[in-house]
């Protein structure tokens, strides 16, 4: 009986502790994979079988010398393995008493930009590697512009290789030094440096006796206690319907994601588009109904009044209210093979929104090497610059800086449906500052006297004119 109670409490426990994602970024050979393997063998969460299969695989491929090469636990495709670099994104998943983790290794490698993208989509953590012998370099800075674009709040200077250069002291404040400068220009609230040797475990797990002249925390210790309550937005409530759920007569509830803000029981909440208020009448989830719910939580909304809601819409609160508009830039990283085609029209998917878009310039291609700026007519794979679009329907968004969840989508091609690019939304763009400040005619529906039945009508014959190159505003 006591065993029953006493796993009870640990798998209650554990159920509580909190998830961080973290990624790991950094130039080839600067050990990420190396600090990744580090600490799941220090944190002693290898099986005894990963492990023998890690000796005998060090032993026949590994770049460790005689030593265990802890790279080869997130280097798994055989490419990777031949040449020691990273290529695809690893997951790992692991937990200690106060934190689970999920990590994941990104490339370093400039053409594979739109994996780190991927891998640090959801990250609440970057772990960015330098070699203390090279220093600060141009992927060091690369990886920190990527990080900071994604709106990563949280960065680790990891300063590797530190038994390479005797663990210097001042060879680690000077790349920290040179470091803090380069990062001033960017919105990075938290910064933490470490000096580190992941190869021998060097304040990986535990401190080492190496480095006197640290005094802060190794870097699991600080991994298991960085602030991450704070990273989601609890004050702007948003939440995309993504599914009407209608079991039976007596029950009509909307499901789908908190993206952001917290909703109560009894609160007025507004349904975008159509402005109709009412009050949530319950919160269900599958373990019984909440009184209150929060991001990440899943959850359906059910509502006093019979107002029409369908996927894709969204509810909020009538006195904090989201952007809405046709019309608004991006950061736009772009992913797929085929270059952009500003003649397309694509989809763009933004929550649970779908809609067709057109993109009507490119202000400029950011040289993530250098931070420079140029006029380009497009962009190409890996390729990231600020762009502006115009959608066929409006959609409900907040700049990307206050709220990822309803900041961020993704393109779609219409013709091979891959996933082409991502994008970060900046703000809306206003009707006179399109296609490069160029004069766009603006129709004004209801004073031209055409009906609203006829607007789908209409949006048909703006998007085909936009294919064609020619740039129209509607006003409804």
């Amino acid at each position: 009986m006591t065993n029953k109670l006493d796993i009870k409490a640990f798998l209650d426990k554990d159920e509580e502790k909190d998830l961080l994602r973290l990624l790991t970024a950094g130039s080839v050979d600067d050990g990420k994979s190396t600090l990744i393997g580090r600490l799941l063998f220090d944190s002693k969460k290898i099986y005894e079988d990963q492990l023998d299969a890690l000796e005998r695989d060090s032993k026949r491929m590994g770049n460790a010398g005689e030593k265990i090469d802890y790279a080869l636990l997130l280097d798994g495709l055989k490419a990777e393995r031949e040449q020691g670099i990273t290529i695809d994104v690893a997951y790992r998943y692991f937990s200690t008493n106060n934190r689970k983790f999920i990590i994941a290794d990104t490339p370093g490698h400039e053409q594979y930009t739109r994996n780190m993208i991927t891998g640090g989509s959801t990250a609440n953590l970057a772990i960015i590697l330098v070699d203390a012998r090279t220093g600060v370099i141009t992927q060091t800075r690369r990886h920190t512009f990527l990080v900071s674009l994604l709106g990563i709040k949280h960065v680790v200077l990891a300063v590797n290789k530190m038994d390479l250069v005797d663990f210097s002291e001042e060879r680690f404040r000077e790349i920290v030094d040179t470091y803090k400068e380069f990062i001033a220009g960017l919105d990075i609230p938290d910064v933490r440096c470490f000096p580190l040797s992941a190869l021998d475990g060097d304040n990986v797990v535990g401190l080492s006796d190496r480095t006197p002249w640290y005094d802060g925390p190794s870097l699991l210790d600080y991994l298991e206690t960085v602030p991450i309550d704070r990273d989601n937005n609890f004050d702007d409530f948003r939440f995309p319907v993504q599914y009407v759920l209608r079991p039976n007569l007596n029950f009509r509830g909307f499901s789908g994601k908190v993206a952001s803000g917290i909703v109560r029981k009894g609160a007025e909440v507004m349904a975008l588009p159509s402005g109709k208020t009412s009050r949530i009448k319950s919160i269900v989830t599958y373990d019984g109904e909440l009184d209150e719910a929060f991001p990440p939580q899943a959850v359906t909304l059910t509502l006093e009044d019979e107002i029409d809601v369908s996927r894709g819409e969204m509810l909020v609160y009538p006195d904090n209210l989201p952007l809405s508009d046709r019309n608004f830039e991006a950061m736009l990283v772009w992913m797929d093979e085929e270059a952009m085609d500003p003649s397309k029209s694509y989809f763009i998917k933004q929550t649970t929104n779908l809609s067709r878009t057109r993109i009507d310039a490119v202000r400029y291609k950011v040289n993530v090497n250098t931070m420079e700026h140029s006029q380009v007519p497009l962009l190409t794979l890996n390729e990231i610059g600020r762009v502006v679009f115009t959608t066929a329907k409006e959609l409900f968004f907040d700049p990307y800086r206050r709220n990822k969840a309803t900041g961020s989508f993704v393109l779609i091609d219409p013709i091979t449906h891959n996933t082409c690019a991502v994008g970060m939304i900046i703000d809306r763009v206003e009707a006179g500052d399109m296609r490069n400040n160029e004069d766009i005619p603006v129709l004004n529906l209801p004073q031209l006297g055409i009906a609203e039945e006829s607007y789908e009508v209409v949006d048909k014959v703006v998007n085909e004119l936009s294919r064609q190159g020619i740039a129209v505003k509607i006003e409804k």
